[in-house]
């Protein structure tokens, strides 16, 4: 079976106790579970996620068992052959996770929550860095699915944060989060974040305010206020560690008016990583790991508005828009250092945007309840990407506008239509079947093996 990668002896100690005390766990909420399933023990409730299933790409790669998607359902660079394979996480991330609450005062309680997110279909913890440095040095066309990402093989490569909450005057929690940005583009996306049928839930460029390792802050505070129907909250990321260098903040205010449902966030993130495989070249020269990785680094801030309306008790709509801008950082960072899981970076790209990068992101679509039992979601996407490939240098535009895939900073677009049937036998086990379509033109198809993928998936998926 495939294992996770485990950068140091005392890592795989520290993995093999936790997993020994979730799995204690488990027998002993199993020893005390009433017939609803309620795994929870002297304030400690385990919590978990299964879901498996078989994906088929007309333009895919093949199956990556590291990559907590499996199997490219967006069109990517390296979209190539016709790729049907056992995967996982389709509809939802697998994962195993405890979370408690105990009073400490009258009104006060002490809260916690750790969660690791796995791959059932290769038994492999979620690490979308080492399924990166897989594809270090080889042509599209020989590639494995691969992304950056923020589970990047850590122990709890979801979330793990401890603090206090109070009815009153809310929760303050301290660790690696969920971002306010994350939580909210989950709640507003009418696939849920699916990884097969949502662009926004695939990519965690929109939730991530313009790369995915941010869709979770390490050495965070996080701040979520509610009175009501009206709520608030705030996060700001230190940075300054060998996992995450640059600072960060993001502010949310929300409210419910009857059967609309509102939100707002801004978030801004300084020397954002996006990490990649390493070029042919790159990796043939002296010294350089096979386990290193490039990356692009940049200063990004974003605008977001989401909203969602319930219609009926069977029928609710919802989408959003988001507009995030990337800029050169105005702290540059220099090779050779560790980004999230450990993995050495070996080359940076401090200039990638002369000019500011621009996109805009929509979507919007529904959910419609046929029974307690039948559900049926629909979704559609939109990237606009701007002309970036000109400057202005001393008051001279540098760089002729292009809208065309000559480019990577052409202007381009990406869409996407997707459907997804689902099944609830029982509130824990469901099954799903669907289908996403998804193309890109102009900039955002530069370099790309095939410009369009339709992607189905069917699954199984238990939540406990």
């Amino acid at each position: 079976m495939k294992t996770a990668r485990f950068h140091s002896p005392a890592l795989k100690k520290r993995t093999s106790l936790c997993v020994a005390l979730l799995a204690g766990l488990a027998v002993s909420g199993s020893a005390l579970a009433t017939e609803d399933i309620n795994l929870t023990w002297n304030g400690i409730t385990l919590y978990g996620t299964v879901d498996v299933g078989v994906g088929y790409q007309n333009h895919g790669t093949d199956y990556s068992p590291d990559m907590y998607y499996g199997l490219e359902y967006l069109v990517s660079k390296n979209s190539n052959k016709a790729v049907t394979s056992i995967t996982n996480n389709a509809l939802s991330q697998s994962k195993i996770g405890l979370k408690g609450v105990e009073s400490i005062a009258n009104g006060l309680d002490f809260v916690f929550a750790v969660e690791m997110g796995f791959n059932p279909a290769s038994g492999s913890v979620s690490d979308a860095l080492k399924a990166l440095t897989y594809n270090n040095g080889r042509a599209l066309s020989d590639q494995k699915t691969a992304g950056d990402g923020s589970r990047a093989g850590q122990i709890f490569n979801g979330q793990g944060w401890a603090g206090l909450s109070s009815k009153e005057w809310g929760t303050l929690t301290l660790g690696r989060h969920t971002t306010l940005l994350n939580d909210a583009i989950g709640k507003y996306d009418p696939q849920g974040g699916a990884y097969a049928f949502s662009v926004i839930g695939y990519s965690g460029a929109t939730a991530g305010g313009g790369n995915t390792e941010n869709t979770r802050a390490d050495d965070s505070i996080k701040y979520t206020y509610k009175n009501q129907n009206f709520r608030a909250g705030a996060l700001w990321q230190f940075g300054k560690n060998s996992g995450s260098p640059g600072d960060g903040g993001q502010v949310n205010v929300g409210a419910d008016f009857g059967g609309l449902s509102i939100d707002g966030i801004y978030a801004f993130k300084n020397q954002s990583v996006a990490a990649g495989s390493l070029s042919a070249a790159q990796l043939a020269l002296p010294g350089i790991s096979h386990d290193s990785l490039a990356a692009t680094i940049s200063d990004n801030a974003s605008w977001t508005l989401a909203a969602a309306y319930k219609v009926n008790e069977a029928l609710k709509l919802s989408g959003g828009f988001e507009r995030i801008t990337y800029s050169n950082p105005s702290n540059p960072l220099a090779a050779n250092f560790e980004t999230l899981g450990g993995y050495h970076i070996a080359f940076v790209n401090n200039n990638a945007f002369a000019r500011d990068k621009v996109l805009k992101v929509t979507w919007f679509g529904g959910k419609y309840n046929f029974d307690k039992d039948w559900s049926l979601g629909v979704g559609y996407y939109h990237y606009d990407q701007n002309d970036y490939h000109t400057a202005s240098v001393n008051g001279q535009v540098v760089g002729a506008p292009c809208s065309d895939a000559s480019a990577a900073q052409c202007s381009g677009n990406l869409d996407a239509l997707s459907a997804l049937v689902d099944y609830r036998f029982n509130k824990y086990f469901d099954v799903y079947g669907g289908a996403m379509r998804s193309k890109v033109s102009g900039g955002l198809s530069s370099g790309y093996l095939h410009a369009s993928v339709l992607s189905t998936a069917a699954g199984i998926r238990f939540q406990f």
